[in-house]
């Protein structure tokens, strides 16, 4: 089923991720695209595009292609991106039969709760994507740094805002998936009400992304993505095709 964030709550999306706040990691992840690639990038697909908010930093520096598996979610980023191509597709097995400089796989990845779903995400990223050319993906955690945690956040606009708890927890630390619980109080003009969404996600031993990656034909380095303004980082990856 899908969550409800991405259908029913669809239009409370940016006051939760808000465009501007991705602005950092961004910068990192066009700079690893152009550093790992061997070839000059014009092009770039990012499968899992969700509300475009990486589209809008991105489209100053490259052309782009914007797919997701969610129509609700496809009319907010054509809204903030008019002038990007949207594709609707599964990240799964979208075949568009043209190839890019770059494909991005943001946090969409942690969708893909089994093993094969996220190798036949790998393959698609592969198959888009031309000799020489630069793939990042970006997923939330790999298993060996997930950890129980519970994040506040609120966010307003003009007429609604929002206040909201978002709890990540592992029912089952012997599988491959955890959840994310998020529970939401909404404003606006009809009052408040109180929402519970439950995201169930995927999450891999960094060996298994190595291991799926080379399977796929990438070859494949990390390197460090902000996490916040107190400089924080993590380990991501991107990979070339050879």
């Amino acid at each position: 089923m899908q969550p409800l964030l991405y259908g029913e709550l669809v239009s409370w999306y940016y006051l939760i991720d808000p465009t501007a706040a991705h602005g950092p990691e961004v910068a990192a992840y066009r700079g690893a695209l152009e550093r790992f690639a061997t070839r000059p990038l014009e092009t770039l697909l990012e499968l899992g595009a969700g509300g475009g908010n990486n589209g809008f930093h991105l489209k100053p520096r490259f052309r782009c292609t914007l797919t997701d598996i969610s129509a609700p979610m496809q009319g907010l980023s054509a809204a903030l991106n008019p002038e990007c191509e949207h594709i609707l597709g599964d990240m799964r097995s979208l075949r568009l039969g043209r190839s890019f400089d770059a494909v991005l796989v943001h946090d969409a990845i942690m969708y893909m709760t089994t093993r094969e779903e996220l190798f036949a995400t790998m393959q698609t990223a592969y198959a888009h994507l031309s000799p020489g050319g630069a793939a990042v993906f970006t997923p939330d955690c790999v298993r060996e740094d997930l950890v129980d945690e519970t994040v506040l956040f609120e966010g307003a606009d003009a007429t609604r805002a929002l206040r909201g708890l978002e709890w990540s927890w592992d029912p089952d630390p012997s599988d491959d998936q955890f959840s994310v619980e998020y529970a939401l109080l909404l404003r606006d003009a009809s009052g408040v009400r109180a929402v519970h969404d439950r995201h169930t996600e995927g999450v891999f031993r960094r060996a298994t992304w190595l291991e799926l990656l080379a399977r796929a034909g990438f070859v494949t380095e990390t390197f460090p993505r902000p996490l916040d303004e107190d400089g924080e980082f993590d380990q991501v990856f991107v990979c070339r095709r050879p």
